[in-house]
């Protein structure tokens, strides 16, 4: 049975593989292409899956999941670079939702 990940051993693990490599990790304009680049491979599986625009009998079939796992890898990549921690950036995002938004929705009765 595999263990669930927090974001810092998903980081952690993101980074143990890059550090691996001469390269290291990208620059930050070339991991937001290559972001750009995975929403767009994202959003064509939505889009089939989802939308009016059926696949190819040509084209490959790919998991929405396999390509949203390619968006964190690269979005952890890019916070790595960046030294940015992601659960403190999550935290600060939801505290914003959780204050400035709380009223903004229409709450589910219980």
């Amino acid at each position: 049975m595999q263990t669930r990940k927090t974001m810092k051993e998903l980081q952690k693990e993101v980074d143990t593989y890059i550090s691996q490599f001469k390269e290291g990790y990208f620059s930050p304009l070339a991991l937001l292409a290559r972001m750009t680049e995975e929403l767009g491979e994202l959003s064509r599986e939505v889009n089939h899956h989802y939308g009016e625009k059926p696949k190819k009998s040509t084209e490959e079939e790919k998991a929405i999941e396999e390509e949203l796992g390619d968006m964190l890898f690269v979005l952890i990549c890019f916070a790595n670079s960046l030294n940015i921690d992601l659960e403190e950036a999550h935290n600060r995002v939801m505290k914003k939702f959780n204050t400035r938004d709380k009223d903004r929705w229409t709450r589910i009765e219980e």
